[in-house]
């Protein structure tokens, strides 16, 4: 097979446009999954870190990468998982934290992520910016997220969980 020459930064444009399938509002780009772009001998090797070690959105995005590039003549294609260092919500844009904060999830904190504590009651309501909220759930719809409710528009809402 003969691969195609794609620079590494036209590789990563096209790689922008895929979404986080959990959160489809954000790339993967924007939260910092898509770590690298490698071209070697053999081909192309894409570098992710997952959001969390077993994100069961992993084989999706893998997927989702092989056939987005190949639909761009992108060829050979490997994914690579790295897990060291392991991924951190610091890593995400400041457009991905815009983007969950429209979409209705509270980005992460980070002032309270570096005193290495959960957030209790420090966490902007995303509808009414309301910061009278109370912890519900350590856990959402994702191992990523906690549910909140906020006590102003009575509101409940997920947060992003930092590490």
């Amino acid at each position: 097979m003969v691969k195609s020459t794609h620079s590494k930064d036209e590789v990563l444009e096209i790689l922008s446009v895929i979404p986080d399938p959990e959160i489809p509002v954000v790339s993967i780009r924007e939260m910092g999954m898509l770590r690298d772009v490698l071209i070697t001998d053999e081909g192309y090797e894409v570098i992710l870190t997952p959001t969390y070690t077993g994100c069961p959105a992993m084989g999706i995005i893998e997927q989702d990468i092989k056939m987005t590039l190949d639909s761009k003549h992108v060829f050979p294609v490997k994914v690579k998982l790295v897990f060291d260092p392991a991924w951190t919500t610091d890593w995400m844009s400041s457009v991905a934290k815009r983007k969950l904060r429209e979409y209705g999830i509270a980005p992460p904190v980070h002032s309270s992520c570096n005193l290495g504590v959960f957030e209790y009651n420090i966490i902007q309501c995303p509808q009414c910016n309301s910061s009278d909220t109370v912890l519900l759930s350590r856990f959402g719809s994702t191992a990523c997220k906690s549910l909140y409710k906020c006590n102003s528009c009575k509101e409940p809402f997920e947060y992003f969980k930092c590490h």
